[in-house]
C-alpha cells in the first residue's frame, strides 16, 4: 500500500504542481524577516490578546495581518516556516515538497475512507505552500452567494494579489492547449483575467518570474509588527468555553496548545476585548478542533470521552472534495515543463492542463500493470497531462475523529459520484477533453495514429488511486471517472454557511468563535480556490475593523436586515473618510450598543433615536457620516 501511495502523490504532484516554468532558482536570501515569527516552545505559558486565530494558512495570515491593523493578535500556526524551505519555494522540488512525509514536513498525507490519496497543509501559508500556484478568483456570483459585499471583495483580491499574484509566460503547449480549447467549443476567449469566466483564458499564478513561490505568509509583510504574534509548531489542543448559564450561549474566552517539546500552553482574550477566537485551521482542522472541544454530535463525542458543550450534529457533515480525472497526452517533441497557467470553464466542470512527464518512467518503475519499456511514455521526457474537475459535485461526505489526538487526520469520507449527476458531469468533462486532443491545436504535440481511447487507457494503467478496479477491461467512460477519481485538494465543508457559522461567520449556539477557512463553503470557489481564500481572510478582518458594535434585539428577518444594513454601511461608507465628520461619527457609532427594530421598519439605537441609513446623504458627504442617518 505504501508503493502505491508513492506513485499517486507522484502522479500528482506531476499532474498538478510539476517542475515549473524553466526559470533560475529564487534568492534565498530575499526572504521576509519577520520580527513577530517564533516557536511555540518560545512562548510564555500564559498570555492574553484581542484576537487569537488558530491556523496561519491561506485565510489565517491575512487575517491575522489585517487585525493587527487595530488590534492585539495572537496566530497558532501547526506547521513550520516556509521560508528557507527548498521544497516549498522551488518549483524544481514539488514533487518532492509533495512525497516527503515526516512528523513536521509541509505537506501531511491523509486517505479518505473512499481510497483517494490526498494531502493537508502543515505551513505558515497553508496549501499556498503545497499547490500548483492557479490563481483565479471566484466569479461575482459566487462572492454574491457567499454573503459578501462586492466591493469590499474587490478592494481584498486587489489587496491580495498586489503580492502573491502575477502573469504566467505562455509556452508552446499552454497556447496550444488554449486553442485546443476553443476549437472543441470552450468559447469565447477570454484572454488573461484573474476573474471567473465562462470560456477559455489564461489565469494568474503565485510564482514569480524568477520561479519563486508566493505563499499567503508573504501577506503578512502588512502586519504591524508591535501588534502580532505568530507561533510556529503551537498545534491547538481545544478551544476553552465558559458556561454563563440557561440563558446564555456558551462563550469561547481561550486556546490551549501545545509546542513541539509537548509543554502546554494558554492563550486568552482579554477581560476588556471585544475580540474573538478564529478557526481558521481549513476543512479538515477546523471541525476536527471543534470537536475535540466539544462542538460537534453529541453520541459522537460521548463515544470518545468528550465533554459535550454543545450537540450540534452538523459539524463535519457536507464534506466534498471536487473529483479530478486526468488524460495523459505523450509527446514526440520535447515541450517545455509548466505548472497550470489556462483553464476551460464550463457551468458543471473546469479543463486545465500541465506538461513535463519526465518523471512517469519513475512511476512505472514500480507498476507492473504499465506500458512496456518501449512505449512512449515510458521512454520520453515530454508530453501533457490535461486534467478536469467537476465545479459543484452533489456528492457529499462527513467527518469523523479518529481519537482525541488533534496532531492525527481525522476520518473523513467524500462519497465521491455517489450522486449520478456527478458522473454525467465527469463523462461530459472526459468528452471535452477528447475534442481538446483531436484538435489541430494540439495535433503536433501527438504521436500520429495515436488514438484517444488508447491514451484513455494509457493514462488508467498509470494513474493510481487506492479504490478497488471494476475488473472489465472494456473501461467505459463512467467506470473511468469512478474508478481512477483522484483529487484536486479543493476538499471543503464541514462547518459549513447557515449550519454551523451563520452569514457573518459566527458559530452558531456559541458566543466570540468564528470560523474563517474553506470549512466554511458549500462549493469550492472559482477553478482554484486560493486566491478567494486569501480575499476572504482580509474581507473578514477589515470587517472586523469597520464593523459597528451592534447586537440586534429579536431575531427576525427584518432585525437581521437591520444589523447587516448598519454593519455593511460601516464597512462602505462610514470608514471612508478617517478624519473631520467621519472621524466623530467613528467614535458615535462605537456607542450603539443595543439596536433594535422600531415598527416602520427602522434601525433604532437604546435611546430610541430612529437610525435610517441614506445613501444619498452618504454619497453627499464624500464619506463624513454625521448626515448619512435620519
Amino acid at each position: 500500500m505504501e508503493l502505491a501511495m508513492q506513485r499517486f502523490l507522484t502522479s500528482v504532484a506531476l499532474l498538478l504542481c510539476f517542475q515549473g516554468f524553466g526559470f533560475c532558482f529564487p534568492d534565498h536570501d530575499a526572504v521576509p524577516r519577520y520580527s513577530f515569527l517564533r516557536h511555540a516552545a518560545e512562548a510564555p505559558r500564559v498570555s492574553h490578546h484581542d484576537y487569537i486565530i488558530v491556523g496561519g494558512g491561506t485565510a489565517g495570515c491575512p487575517l491575522g495581518a489585517t487585525l493587527s491593523e487595530r488590534f492585539d493578535v495572537l496566530v497558532l500556526e501547526r506547521g513550520g516556516s516556509p521560508y528557507g524551505n527548498p521544497n516549498v519555494s522551488e518549483l524544481a522540488l514539488i514533487v518532492q515538497n509533495l512525497v516527503y512525509q515526516t512528523p513536521t514536513s509541509p505537506a501531511q498525507r491523509f486517505v479518505s475512507v473512499d481510497g483517494v490519496i490526498n494531502a493537508r497543509a502543515r505551513c505558515l501559508g497553508g496549501g499556498t505552500c503545497i499547490n500548483a500556484g492557479f490563481y483565479s478568483r471566484a466569479s461575482r456570483q459566487e462572492v454574491e452567494e457567499m454573503g459578501l459585499n462586492l466591493e469590499l471583495a474587490e478592494e481584498s483580491f486587489r489587496w491580495v494579489e498586489k503580492e502573491v499574484a502575477f502573469r504566467p509566460r505562455l509556452t508552446g503547449w499552454t497556447s496550444a492547449f488554449m486553442s485546443g480549447l476553443l476549437e472543441a467549443g470552450v468559447t469565447p476567449d477570454n484572454g488573461f483575467t484573474y476573474d471567473h469566466l465562462p470560456g477559455t483564458k489564461v489565469g494568474g499564478t503565485t510564482f514569480d518570474q524568477n520561479g519563486h513561490r508566493h505563499t499567503a505568509a508573504d501577506l503578512l509583510k502588512y502586519a504591524d509588527p508591535a501588534s502580532i504574534t505568530v507561533l510556529l509548531r503551537a498545534t491547538a489542543q481545544r478551544i476553552l468555553f465558559r458556561n454563563r448559564g440557561r440563558k446564555h450561549k456558551p462563550e469561547a474566552y481561550g486556546v490551549v496548545y501545545k509546542d513541539e517539546a509537548g509543554n502546554v500552553h494558554e492563550a486568552y482574550l482579554k477581560n476588556s476585548s471585544t475580540g474573538e477566537i478564529i478557526l481558521s485551521a481549513g476543512a479538515l482542522g477546523s471541525p476536527q478542533l471543534l470537536m475535540l472541544s466539544g462542538v460537534g454530535p453529541a453520541p459522537h463525542l460521548e463515544s470518545l470521552g468528550i465533554e459535550v458543550v454543545l450537540d450540534q450534529p452538523l459539524v463535519g457533515r457536507g464534506m466534498s472534495d471536487n473529483p479530478l480525472n486526468a488524460i495523459v497526452v505523450p509527446s514526440p517533441q520535447p515541450i517545455e515543463i509548466t505548472s497550470v497557467q489556462d483553464v476551460g470553464i464550463r457551468p458543471d466542470y473546469y479543463v486545465e492542463s500541465v506538461t513535463g512527464i519526465n518523471l512517469f518512467a519513475a512511476i512505472l518503475a514500480g507498476n507492473s500493470t504499465g506500458p512496456s519499456a518501449t512505449s512512449p511514455i515510458s521512454n520520453s521526457s515530454q508530453g501533457g497531462t490535461i486534467v478536469e474537475k467537476l465545479a459543484r459535485p452533489l456528492s457529499q461526505g462527513f467527518l469523523r475523529l479518529r481519537n482525541r489526538d488533534p496532531e492525527e487526520n481525522p476520518l473523513v469520507t467524500f462519497n465521491y459520484f455517489m450522486e449520478a449527476e456527478d458522473v454525467q458531469a465527469c463523462v461530459e468533462a472526459l468528452r471535452t477533453i477528447e475534442r481538446v486532443i483531436d484538435s489541430r491545436a494540439l495535433s503536433r504535440f501527438r504521436y500520429p495514429n495515436q488514438s484517444v481511447q488508447s491514451l484513455v487507457a494509457l493514462s488508467a494503467s498509470v494513474l493510481v488511486n487506492l479504490r478497488a478496479r471494476n475488473a472489465n477491461d472494456s473501461t467505459s467512460l463512467e467506470q473511468y471517472c469512478r474508478d481512477l477519481v483522484m483529487t484536486i485538494w479543493h476538499y471543503h465543508g464541514g462547518c459549513q454557511m447557515r449550519k454551523v457559522v451563520d452569514h457573518d461567520y459566527k458559530v452558531l449556539g456559541v458566543d466570540a468563535l468564528r470560523i474563517i477557512d474553506g470549512s466554511t463553503f458549500t462549493f469550492s470557489p472559482g477553478t482554484n480556490p486560493q486566491a478567494t481564500v486569501m480575499m476572504l481572510g482580509r474581507y473578514m478582518g477589515m470587517a472586523a475593523i469597520r464593523r459597528v458594535t451592534v447586537v440586534v434585539a429579536g431575531g427576525d428577518a427584518r432585525g437581521r436586515q437591520c444589523q447587516r444594513l448598519l454593519e455593511m454601511s460601516a464597512m462602505t461608507s462610514v470608514f471612508a473618510g478617517g478624519s473631520g465628520d467621519g472621524s466623530r461619527w467613528r467614535r458615535r457609532s462605537w456607542t450603539l450598543k443595543t439596536t433594535t427594530l422600531d415598527t416602520e421598519g427602522g434601525c433604532s439605537d437604546s435611546r430610541t433615536r430612529r437610525l435610517r441609513w441614506s445613501p444619498e446623504a452618504a454619497a453627499a458627504a464624500g464619506g463624513g457620516c454625521d448626515n448619512c442617518w435620519k
